[in-house]
Protein backbone atom coordinates (compact mmCIF):
# COMPACT_ATOMS: atom_id res chain seq x y z
CA UNK A 1 0.00 0.00 0.00
CA UNK A 2 1.00 3.49 -1.05
CA UNK A 3 0.04 6.91 0.47
CA UNK A 4 0.92 10.17 -0.37
CA UNK A 5 0.54 12.79 2.79
CA UNK A 6 0.50 16.17 2.26
CA UNK A 7 0.33 18.57 5.73
CA UNK A 8 -2.35 20.91 4.73
CA UNK A 9 -3.80 24.24 6.12
CA UNK A 10 -7.07 23.48 3.62
CA UNK A 11 -8.76 20.89 1.28
CA UNK A 12 -11.48 19.46 0.06
CA UNK A 13 -13.06 17.08 -2.83
CA UNK A 14 -15.65 17.48 -5.17
CA UNK A 15 -17.56 14.59 -7.00
CA UNK A 16 -19.58 16.52 -9.86
CA UNK A 17 -19.63 19.74 -8.24
CA UNK A 18 -20.29 18.73 -4.73
CA UNK A 19 -18.36 18.63 -1.68
CA UNK A 20 -17.97 14.85 -0.25
CA UNK A 21 -15.37 15.99 2.41
CA UNK A 22 -13.47 18.95 3.82
CA UNK A 23 -10.76 19.54 6.37
CA UNK A 24 -9.04 22.58 8.26
CA UNK A 25 -5.72 21.57 9.51
CA UNK A 26 -4.83 17.90 8.72
CA UNK A 27 -3.41 15.98 6.10
CA UNK A 28 -4.48 15.18 2.62
CA UNK A 29 -3.86 11.59 2.26
CA UNK A 30 -3.45 10.25 -1.03
CA UNK A 31 -4.17 6.26 -0.74
CA UNK A 32 -3.44 3.70 -3.28
CA UNK A 33 -3.79 -0.08 -3.26
CA UNK A 34 -1.46 -2.67 -4.40
CA UNK A 35 -2.17 -6.09 -5.62
CA UNK A 36 -1.70 -8.51 -2.60
CA UNK A 37 -2.08 -5.99 -0.12
CA UNK A 38 -4.10 -7.19 3.03
CA UNK A 39 -5.54 -6.07 6.12
CA UNK A 40 -2.22 -5.80 7.77
CA UNK A 41 -1.17 -3.35 4.87
CA UNK A 42 -4.21 -1.59 5.77
CA UNK A 43 -3.70 -1.11 9.70
CA UNK A 44 -0.09 -0.52 9.13
CA UNK A 45 -0.65 2.51 7.11
CA UNK A 46 -3.29 3.80 9.23
CA UNK A 47 -1.37 3.69 12.30
CA UNK A 48 1.82 5.06 10.73
CA UNK A 49 -0.62 8.05 9.48
CA UNK A 50 -1.81 8.53 12.98
CA UNK A 51 1.91 8.62 14.02
CA UNK A 52 3.49 10.43 11.62
CA UNK A 53 4.96 13.56 13.55
CA UNK A 54 5.26 16.20 10.50
CA UNK A 55 3.84 19.50 12.76
CA UNK A 56 5.65 21.68 14.36
CA UNK A 57 6.55 22.07 18.30
CA UNK A 58 6.70 24.95 20.03
CA UNK A 59 10.56 25.04 19.38
CA UNK A 60 9.44 24.74 15.19
CA UNK A 61 10.43 21.02 15.09
CA UNK A 62 8.21 18.31 13.57
CA UNK A 63 7.57 16.54 16.48
CA UNK A 64 3.48 16.81 16.21
CA UNK A 65 1.50 14.20 15.16
CA UNK A 66 -2.02 14.84 13.81
CA UNK A 67 -3.28 13.22 17.43
CA UNK A 68 -1.44 15.84 19.08
CA UNK A 69 -2.91 19.00 16.95
CA UNK A 70 -6.42 17.58 16.85
CA UNK A 71 -6.58 17.69 12.77
CA UNK A 72 -8.21 15.44 10.15
CA UNK A 73 -7.78 13.55 7.12
CA UNK A 74 -8.75 14.05 4.00
CA UNK A 75 -8.24 10.44 2.47
CA UNK A 76 -8.46 10.23 -1.38
CA UNK A 77 -8.20 6.52 -3.24
CA UNK A 78 -5.74 6.90 -5.98
CA UNK A 79 -5.07 3.75 -7.79
CA UNK A 80 -2.50 6.06 -10.52
CA UNK A 81 0.00 5.94 -6.79
CA UNK A 82 0.93 2.71 -8.35
CA UNK A 83 1.91 3.59 -11.80
CA UNK A 84 5.03 2.63 -13.29
CA UNK A 85 6.67 4.65 -16.05
CA UNK A 86 10.39 3.53 -16.23
CA UNK A 87 10.55 1.49 -19.52
CA UNK A 88 8.12 3.65 -20.96
CA UNK A 89 6.64 7.26 -21.22
CA UNK A 90 3.13 5.61 -20.59
CA UNK A 91 2.48 4.32 -17.10
CA UNK A 92 1.30 0.69 -16.76
CA UNK A 93 -1.14 -0.03 -13.61
CA UNK A 94 -0.86 -3.80 -13.46
CA UNK A 95 0.80 -3.75 -9.47
CA UNK A 96 -2.81 -1.85 -8.32
CA UNK A 97 -5.38 -3.76 -6.47
CA UNK A 98 -8.65 -4.84 -8.31
CA UNK A 99 -11.00 -2.50 -7.49
CA UNK A 100 -13.51 -4.37 -5.09
CA UNK A 101 -10.42 -5.49 -3.20
CA UNK A 102 -9.18 -1.65 -3.47
CA UNK A 103 -11.77 -0.27 -1.77
CA UNK A 104 -11.74 -2.80 0.71
CA UNK A 105 -8.66 -2.15 2.07
CA UNK A 106 -9.17 1.47 1.70
CA UNK A 107 -12.13 1.77 3.51
CA UNK A 108 -10.05 -0.56 6.31
CA UNK A 109 -7.68 1.94 6.73
CA UNK A 110 -10.09 5.33 6.83
CA UNK A 111 -11.59 2.97 9.67
CA UNK A 112 -8.55 1.94 11.48
CA UNK A 113 -7.53 6.08 11.81
CA UNK A 114 -11.02 6.91 13.04
CA UNK A 115 -10.78 3.81 15.78
CA UNK A 116 -7.29 5.93 16.55
CA UNK A 117 -9.18 8.91 16.90
CA UNK A 118 -8.31 10.44 13.79
CA UNK A 119 -11.35 12.21 12.07
CA UNK A 120 -11.70 11.26 8.16
CA UNK A 121 -13.41 12.37 5.68
CA UNK A 122 -13.22 11.16 2.26
CA UNK A 123 -13.33 11.00 -1.70
CA UNK A 124 -16.11 9.02 -3.68
CA UNK A 125 -14.40 5.93 -4.69
CA UNK A 126 -14.21 4.89 -8.26
CA UNK A 127 -15.26 8.37 -9.65
CA UNK A 128 -13.47 11.28 -11.34
CA UNK A 129 -12.66 13.47 -8.18
CA UNK A 130 -11.42 17.31 -8.31
CA UNK A 131 -8.87 17.43 -5.13
CA UNK A 132 -7.91 21.04 -3.76
CA UNK A 133 -4.91 21.06 -1.83
CA UNK A 134 -3.34 23.52 0.15
CA UNK A 135 -0.46 21.83 0.93
CA UNK A 136 1.09 23.67 4.00
CA UNK A 137 5.22 24.30 4.09
CA UNK A 138 4.99 22.62 1.70
CA UNK A 139 5.08 19.38 3.52
CA UNK A 140 4.80 16.14 1.64
CA UNK A 141 5.71 12.39 2.85
CA UNK A 142 5.67 9.49 0.78
CA UNK A 143 4.88 5.87 2.81
CA UNK A 144 5.10 2.44 1.50
CA UNK A 145 3.79 -0.54 3.64
CA UNK A 146 6.08 -2.87 2.17
CA UNK A 147 8.96 0.08 2.97
CA UNK A 148 9.94 -0.09 -0.65
CA UNK A 149 11.24 3.75 0.24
Amino acid sequence: MRCVIQRVSEAYVTVEGKETGRVEKGYCALIGVESGDTEKDAVYMAGKIAKLRIFEDENEKMNRSILDVGGKVLAISQFTLLGDARGQNRPGFTKAEAPDRANELYELTCAELRKLGVPVENGIFRTHMMVHIVNDGPVTILLDSHKEF
